[in-house]
């Protein structure tokens, strides 16, 4: 299984935060909320048609309303895209184990 990036691995969370069918303008504002960081929807779109060829997720598009507009895109997370952050959760953890009494250690401010 191929590492997730980091941020591949903030969109496949927050999709997965958002019930599993998120809309692009809900991914954008979840990510900008709990990072801070703002994405703009060209590269956010532009993430998740990698993320869909990779098969990590999946979109659909729903019919504008009766007033028209654009089409509504729907993300969700595949079996496949489960697994990839399964397997990054795992990698975290392997590379996490030993530091915990190096970080919580008292800092020497001289």
């Amino acid at each position: 299984m191929k590492t997730l990036s980091k941020p591949d691995e903030i969109l496949l969370l927050t999709i997965l935060r958002l019930d599993n069918d998120a809309s692009s303008i809900d991914i954008v504002r979840d990510i900008e909320d709990r990072t801070g960081k703002i994405i703009t929807f060209g590269a956010l779109w532009v993430s998740m048609d990698i993320l869909t060829k990779k098969g990590l997720a999946a979109k659909r598009m729903d019919e504008p309303g009766e007033s028209g507009g654009r089409k509504k895109i729907f993300y969700t997370v595949t079996s496949e895209g489960i697994a990839a952050l399964e397997a990054s959760r795992k990698l975290h953890t392997k590379l996490w184990q030993g530091i915990d009494h190096i970080i919580d250690a008292p800092k020497d401010v001289s």
